[in-house]
């Protein structure tokens, strides 16, 4: 991680990132106690975890990772996201939106407004998703 993002990722979590990774939790939680959720729940762990540092790391879909579609990103997938939108995707990706206008008027939260607007993107469709460092290359799949 490069000094520029350690300090990105200090600043955000003084200044909201922290308030939204127990946001996400909490919704894992509450996933999990509905014992239908438990599928989404693993989602928001981990989109919870990104929230403490997303500057330095970026999302991408599974599949882009290795060429091969995954559970998460077929026709499962698919669906499942339509499930997370109506249960919890909805509210969290609302409550990106609400502090990223905030952070856009400044010229100093322009990184954190873009940061909240990539998150609340992941927050519609979370499955099939997986966090890489930015500076590390997507591989590229073998032909088989």
């Amino acid at each position: 991680m490069t000094p520029l993002s350690l300090l990105l990722n200090l600043l955000w979590i003084v200044l909201g990132g922290l308030a939204m990774a127990v946001a996400w939790v909490i919704a894992g939680l509450i996933l999990a106690v509905t014992i239908i959720g438990l599928p989404w729940t693993r989602a928001a762990f981990v989109l919870a975890l990104y929230h403490l540092a997303p500057f330095g790391r970026t999302i991408v879909r599974r599949d882009r990772i290795d060429g091969v579609p995954t559970l998460g990103t077929g026709p499962f997938g698919f669906i499942g996201n339509l499930i997370w939108l109506v249960l919890a995707g909805w509210w969290l990706a609302l409550a990106h939106l609400a502090l990223a206008i905030p952070y856009a008027v400044t010229i100093i939260g322009l990184p954190f407004a873009w940061a909240h607007l990539k998150l609340a993107a992941a927050a519609l469709c979370p499955i099939g998703m997986t966090i890489i460092p930015t500076d590390d290359p997507l591989p590229r799949p073998s032909r088989r």
